[in-house]
């Protein structure tokens, strides 16, 4: 199989339902790092922990993986739902400063009739809605994350002014659900913005991603679901050039369920990887573990080190933040580029 120019992408899952202490996380996120992926991803939820049942907060959970790993890219899902911007907008940033440049997002709702009643009496929302309001959310997001400028933080002893007032900029985003002036009031995180994601399996949230994500996750439970995630992915990228965007700045992930028993099982994972990577299907995987304890050892140790072998993905990591992993550029500051040109 000859050698592809560009890397392949590699992602893995460390959710574990009803486990709320932070250690066996770290644990699994050092094992991802060791196999060199590119990043991690933790699910989230307002389900109330129960035996067996619930998540932790992810958010939270991977600030206490970010000083115990060094390169791996961090990516908790945050539910916009019941979550206002812009505390998304501070967690996040505050995320992306404590890992040196390595967090992510993934864009979440939350279409639960139970998890709506513990914020009041709302009703749950159609998808429809619900995704309208989480394009809304990222849209703002983005801009507290550019309404400091890089270097507003001056410290300037000499005037008492700790900020230079012409890199801070207003948002002024209302909706009907929430209004946002800004500045935000967590620096400018240094990848400038942490990188979006967004699960594109369905087509409400594919349209969002085509606007606003820089990694779509399209999802298959097997290995037979190499013609819908063509389809899907092919789907996905007409939509981000429609927008404007460029493709090659979108990674396609497909997001695949793993269940690995033996190193056989490994070696015919990692050829299937190989084949659907190099027939241009998607960009990269997302391993979903059946049994992080079992199968992830397994996925570094087999597949990846198999694949790595063949010349696929990276063995060391080239840069220091997800951004730089996953080949994209950092982004510039959209306030800084009006103000430039006026």
């Amino acid at each position: 199989m000859p050698v592809p120019t560009r890397p392949l992408h590699l992602a893995v899952a460390i959710d574990r339902p009803g486990v709320f202490d932070a250690e066996p996380y770290v644990r699994a996120a050092a094992l991802a790092e060791r196999g060199r992926l590119d990043f991690v991803t933790l699910g989230d939820g307002f389900t109330p922990p129960r035996r067996g049942r619930g998540r932790p907060d992810a958010l939270a959970t991977l600030a206490r993986v970010a000083p115990a790993t060094r390169r791996i890219g961090l990516v908790p899902t945050v539910t916009t739902t019941y979550t206002e911007p812009f505390h998304v907008s501070s967690a996040l940033a505050t995320l992306d400063w404590v890992s040196r440049g390595r967090a992510g997002w993934s864009v979440g709702v939350s279409a639960d009739g139970a998890e709506a009643r513990h914020f009041g009496p709302r009703p749950a929302l159609p998808a429809v809605e619900l995704w309208r309001e989480a394009e809304a959310v990222t849209d703002v997001v983005t801009r507290l994350w550019d309404s400091r400028e890089d270097g507003a933080e001056t410290g300037d002893v000499t005037t008492g002014r700790c900020t230079d007032r012409d890199r801070l900029h207003r948002v002024d985003f209302a909706s009907p659900r929430f209004s946002v002036r800004g500045p935000a009031v967590v620096p400018r995180p240094p990848q400038g913005r942490p990188v979006v994601a967004v699960d594109a399996t369905d087509p409400l949230p594919r349209a969002a991603a085509a606007r606003h994500a820089d990694v779509a996750f399209i999802r298959t439970r097997n290995a037979c679901g190499l013609r819908a995630v063509r389809a899907a992915a092919d789907d996905l990228r007409r939509r981000v050039r429609a927008e404007g965007r460029d493709p090659a700045r979108t990674v396609v992930l497909a997001s695949l369920s793993v269940a690995l028993h033996t190193s056989a099982d490994a070696v015919a994972l990692a050829d299937l990887v190989g084949t659907w990577y190099a027939d241009g299907v998607v960009d990269g995987f997302h391993f979903r573990p059946a049994d992080l304890d079992r199968d992830l050892p397994l996925l570094v140790d087999g597949t990846v080190s198999v694949l790595q072998h063949r010349g696929l993905p990276r063995s060391f990591y080239p840069g220091a933040t997800l951004r730089e992993h996953l080949c994209l550029p950092r982004p510039a500051n959209r306030y800084a580029r009006a103000r430039e040109t006026a």
